[in-house]
């Protein structure tokens, strides 16, 4: 498992050295929507996060954003968390202009190594969405493999698996997309460090301004309860995040 994590790393180098181009597209990819041309991006993001399981904590993210060749964007994004976790992924998404609106086809590789635990949980996914200039859809699958580095190999132990989850996500934007400046509410199941089974959702709110061609400002909040189909509606996470892109 530690190989998967460090192939990660590796595949964000990679991302961090490739030349950029420029295309013309509607959107400039999930933290960078609204700059109108792909070119190459990069993120940086503070959070501050509380759990029921690890209570406070804070976190650094840090994203890449790169056009492949036309139409088709590769995202890389490594998360660290001072509970002692650490999350990668890869994200390759081909897009499709229409008439109306824009069609995007999601592949994502995710791997989260639980050091504290000596656990790990490698999902991949792959979703169909439908963008417009006032909301996004997105409804697809997803499996997950859950490991301990801790269990016998020479037993008959087995890793957890859990062949598929319905992913889902909506999204509604205050103002088009591709504005200086945005607000956008969301219900999704995923978000680029988590993936949960469909009756958990998650509700973020997302705001950012274009501070001019090049630099771009987040301000972001999520929350994640218990109680949405069950019972009990114990307050289980938040989170607040803030940082910057830079546009190249």
């Amino acid at each position: 498992m530690k190989h998967r994590f460090y192939l990660l790393l590796i595949l964000l180098a990679a991302t961090l050295g490739v030349q950029a181009k420029d295309y013309v597209s509607r959107d400039g990819g999930h933290m960078l929507r609204g700059f109108g041309q792909e070119r190459y991006s990069l993120s940086l993001m503070a959070e501050y996060g509380y759990n029921r399981s690890w209570e406070h904590m804070g976190n650094v993210d840090v994203y890449a954003h790169m056009p492949v060749v036309q139409n088709v964007q590769l995202d890389a994004r490594l998360q660290y968390q001072s509970a002692n976790v650490l999350t990668g992924a890869v994200v390759v998404r081909p897009t499709f202009d229409l008439p109306v609106g824009q069609l995007f086809l999601e592949t994502e590789l995710l791997y989260k190594a639980v050091l504290r635990d000596r656990m790990s949980d490698m999902c991949a996914a792959i979703s169909l969405g439908w963008r417009f200039d006032y909301v996004s859809v997105q409804i697809g699958g997803f499996g997950r493999v859950m490991d301990s580095w801790n269990r016998d190999w020479h037993s008959e132990d087995k890793y957890q698996t859990e062949p598929f989850n319905l992913l889902y996500r909506l999204e509604v934007f205050a103002r088009p997309q591709v504005n200086r400046w945005n607000i956008s509410l969301a219900m999704s199941n995923i978000d680029d460090w988590q993936m949960e089974r469909m009756w958990q959702p998650l509700f973020m709110l997302n705001s950012r301004y274009d501070i001019d061609d090049h630099w771009r400002v987040h301000l972001e909040a999520e929350t994640k309860i218990t109680g949405m189909f069950h019972l009990n509606a114990t307050f289980y996470a938040a989170n607040v995040r803030t940082g910057f892109s830079y546009r190249f």
